[in-house]
Formats: structure tokens, C-alpha cells, sequence
């Protein structure tokens, strides 16, 4: 039976800075209503109202108030430029020249220090991709014109409404063994195409963000890229509101506990999986159909800029760390300690490595071969993240003792016949127990917490599968081939020493 496919008039590209419809930076009050907007988003079993519900409204608050830090000094300096009278975030920016990839890169700083690299998800990441992928259209313009001219129109659009984006690459954990040609569900694909646009059925994942975006943009990772059939080869944006399609959110972990907040109130960014039930796709709005290779390679240049922010991002998650693992050290006693403060110093080490090693990808940027300047490659830092991740715990987990689980909670200073034993025998040293419950608060939430858990899962596979990635980089530095030849010319037995 033929199904009806809701062909929905979806936003074009009307809205540019100088038109009347484009509006620039968010507030956190217009980003708030703007997700007021008829999605369907599942939680729990029930339908949810995401500007609304208690597991969400947390994080989407914190969200909200960042809009809102960006229309004032010092932030507003930092993180967007005004042209023509219209406001519009750095992180949309072209870099054409070496200052102006620098400008971006302080941007994303700004961005990931106010949040301490807690939120990997930030509207700058996204908006990075958009870059990579508007450099990348002369590519796809190969395939065919019209997906260059897509690309540009909605960079555009994004650029100049701001538009938050969350992205869909991979395919859902279904069957690993299995493959598209015997279960066409484990992958999205095309069942549809006319002049006006395609249909496309199936799911994916992992959108991070998503509840709070007004976009999802759909393209491959490397592992799913390579595709036996040409229909499941799609790279499209869509409304998070069209019509079949739905986002299934994993279980909050925010807006569980009263009183004490725990970073997961902030910082749960959500992730989720996109279902589309028969979904309309404009033409306009698609990039890339039926071409595996170019779509690998596409991928590797879309996240040029992205990939240099989730450094960025882990420099100031390493701080955040380091800075929670002096302060508990010092709370007990044991920052003196020789072991301790061996602990301590790895940290910094990594703190350090990672800083001259995002000043390096700075100073060895270059143009790419389409024109926008790129920072340097962040493949050994992306193994080198997921390398260290579960260490920082580690570290954590040693330091603090049993700090980690037994300590007072928020609500425990209330209580008149609680507090006064609470702060008698729940002291540290030379700190009060106000201030060393809230420092190893901060511990628990690392170390002892789903967030914390999710955290480190995230720096294990956010940056793609860390083997492949391994893999990928053993062949990378540059003269290996002229070097090996070097060293068996001097050393090769029967040769002699070479003066």
C-alpha cells in the first residue's frame, strides 16, 4: 500500500542579514519560544514538552543563559561580530586568512572556559561543521551543482538566524554483523525521489543536543560511508518539528534531586535517537545523494574546524579537573603527599601538552585547497583524549578516598539538629564544611555519576572509533618512508658505519 507523505513547506532561505526576517543572536528568551514549535520529542515513555519538563529544563535554562551572556561584555566581544548592524556568531565565520581562524579559535575558548568543557555539544561545534561542509561544496558540486548551491543557501540561513544544530551519523546498534542488503532498517536510506525533493525511512544516532536544536543535519561517518547500496549514501538538513519524524531522548540525568545541584543540571546536553517515519526532505535542503566516496572523504573535511573545538573543549575540561583535584587534595591534608602530588603533576602534564598542542595546530594552519583557513590535524590529540579519559578519573577517584561517596549534601546544612554536627565533623583542612562538601560534590559528579560515566564515554568515541583512529595515524608523520630508508643505509650489517 502507498503511504501519504506529509510534504511539509519547511523554512527556505528568505531570511539573510539583509532581509527583515533574520534576527541573528539568540536570547535566551527567543531560543526558549523558538522550541515551542510542535516537535516530537519522547522521554520516558511520554511525549515531552522539552521547554517545559523537569528533566529538561535545567540544562535548557543554562543553555538559554549563555544566549543571553553573548549580547554583553565581555562575551559579546569575544564570541560574535556585527556587521551591517546585525549581530552573528563567530563560530558561523569564514576563516579567510590566518587572523581570522585565530579569532575563531578564541571564540570557541570563550565558549568552552564559561562551561569548562563540560558541554561538548555547545551550538559552536555544529556551527563549525556548517563551515567545513559550505568549504567543502566545490566537492559537491562534482557530483552535482545544485548540492554546492543547497550548501550555500543554508549556510546562509544558519549564519544569519543562528540556527542550533545537532548531527546524525551513525547508524543504529542494531545487527554489527549483519549488513544493509540483508536488513535495509539498519541504515536510513532514500525510499522516495522527485523534482521537489526525497523521502527518506529509518534512523540514527547519536544526536547529541537535539531536544534543544531547530536542525538536524544528516552525513556519514567514515564506518557507515562506505555503503553497498546507493540509497542508504544521504546528507540532508532537516526541522527537528517535521512531520514523521521523532526524537527519542535517553533518560535525563538532570532534575533528579532537590537542593543540591549536580553538574548534570547544567550540563546534560541529552543524546538521542532521530526517527524518520517517512519523511519529506525539500531538494534544497539536500547536499549529497547515492556518491559512498565522496562522502568519505567529505567527512574528514566537514570536521576540520569541529574537531579543533572538541580540542578546545578538552583543554578546558583537563583545567576544570585539574583545578577539582588541587582544591580536594588540599580539603584533606593530602596535597602535600609525595604520590599526590605526582597525581597532581600528570594532570598538569596533560593540561600543558594540550595547550601547546592546540598552539601548534594554530601555528601550522593553512589554507585549505578550497580557500578557508584550517587549523592543523587534531588526530593525534583525538587519541591521545581518549587515551587519558578513564586516567582523569583515576586520578580523581585515588586522590579523593572515600570523599567521593560519603560526604554532606546540600539540603544536610539546613537542619538545626544536623548542621552544627555536620560542620563539627565534616570539616577539612583549613576549610569549612560548606566548602569541602561542595569541592568533593564536584568529585562525585565526575567520578561516581552517570554524567561522569557519559563523560568518559564520550571522550572514547565522540572523536570516532579510537583503533581506526590509532590506525589511521601510524602512517601519518611526515617522512617516515625517507627516514626507515636512512636507517637501514647506515646501520645494514656488512655496511659499515656511515661517517
Amino acid at each position: 500500500m502507498t503511504r501519504l507523505v506529509t510534504r511539509q513547506t519547511y523554512p527556505s532561505w528568505p531570511a539573510r542579514l539583509d532581509g527583515p526576517e533574520a534576527r541573528g543572536t539568540w536570547t535566551g528568551d527567543r531560543l526558549t519560544e523558538s522550541l515551542r514549535d510542535g516537535r516530537c520529542v519522547w522521554h520516558a515513555g511520554a511525549q515531552v514538552e522539552v521547554t517545559e519538563h523537569p528533566n529538561f529544563r535545567g540544562p535548557l535554562n543554562y543553555l538559554a543563559g549563555l544566549q543571553d551572556r553573548q549580547h554583553t561584555a565581555p562575551m559579546r566581544d569575544e564570541v560574535t561580530e556585527t556587521s551591517n548592524g546585525r549581530t552573528t556568531s563567530l563560530s558561523y565565520a569564514l576563516p579567510t586568512d590566518r587572523d581570522a581562524l585565530e579569532l575563531k579559535a578564541a571564540a570557541s575558548h570563550a565558549w568552552m572556559d564559561a562551561t569548562h568543557g563540560l558541554m561538548p555539544r555547545l551550538p559552536d561545534f555544529m556551527s563549525n561543521v556548517m563551515v567545513g561542509l559550505w568549504d567543502f561544496r566545490g566537492e559537491l558540486a562534482r557530483v552535482d551543482t545544485r548540492f554546492a548551491e543547497n550548501v550555500e543557501g543554508y549556510y546562509e540561513y544558519c549564519r544569519d538566524n543562528d540556527i542550533v544544530l545537532t548531527h546524525a551519523i551513525g547508524d543504529p546498534q542494531m545487527d554489527r554483523s549483519s549488513t544493509v542488503q540483508e536488513n535495509p532498517d539498519m541504515a536510513l536510506r532514500v525510499v522516495e525521489r522527485s523534482s521537489d525533493g526525497i523521502v527518506v525511512r529509518g534512523a540514527k544516532q547519536l544526536a547529541t543536543l537535539a531536544p534543544y536544536c531547530h536542525d538536524v543535519l544528516v552525513y556519514l561517518s567514515p564506518t557507515y560511508a562506505r555503503r553497498e547500496l546507493p540509497q542508504h549514501v544521504c546528507w540532508f538538513s532537516v526541522p527537528m518539528n517535521a512531520p514523521g519524524l521523532s526524537v527519542l531522548s535517553r533518560a535525563s540525568m538532570a532534575g533528579r534531586r532537590t537542593g543540591t545541584t549536580d553538574l548534570a543540571d547544567r550540563y546534560d546536553e541529552q543524546d538521542a535517537m532521530v526517527f524518520f517515519d517517512d519523511v519529506f526532505i525539500p531538494f534544497e535542503r539536500v547536499f549529497l545523494l547515492d556518491d559512498a566516496a565522496t562522502a568519505v572523504a567529505g567527512f574528514w573535511h566537514l570536521n576540520k574546524w569541529s574537531l579543533h573545538v572538541g580540542q578546545i573543549r578538552f583543554h578546558h575540561r583537563l583545567r576544570f579537573t585539574l583545578a577539582v583535584a588541587r582544591m580536594a587534595a588540599r580539603a584533606i591534608g593530602v596535597d602535600g603527599f609525595r604520590e599526590i602530588k605526582s597525581d597532581l603533576g600528570e594532570l598538569a602534564q596533560y593540561v600543558e601538552l594540550s595547550r601547546m598542542a592546540l598552539t601548534s595546530m594554530l601555528a601550522e594552519a593553512a589554507p585549505t585547497k578550497y580557500g578557508l583557513w584550517a587549523p592543523a590535524s587534531t588526530l593525534a590529540m583525538d587519541t591521545f583524549a581518549a587515551q587519558i579519559s578513564g586516567r582523569l578519573n583515576e586520578i580523581l577517584t585515588k586522590i579523593s578516598g572515600s570523599g567521593a561517596v560519603m560526604q554532606a549534601a546540600e539540603e544536610d546544612f539546613t537542619p538545626p539538629e544536623l548542621a552544627p554536627l555536620v560542620r563539627r565533623y565534616m570539616s577539612g583542612c583549613g576549610v569549612d564544611a560548606d566548602e569541602k562538601a561542595t569541592v568533593f560534590n564536584l568529585v562525585r559528579n565526575l567520578i561516581c555519576t552517570d554524567f561522569g560515566a557519559r563523560q568518559h564515554i564520550y571522550e572514547l568515541w565522540n572523536r570516532g572509533d579510537p583503533v581506526r583512529n590509532r590506525m589511521t595515524l601510524a602512517d601519518a608523520p611526515v617522512g617516515l618512508d625517507e627516514l626507515e630508508a636512512d636507517i637501514l643505509s647506515d646501520f645494514r650489517f656488512g655496511g659499515g658505519a656511515r661517517a
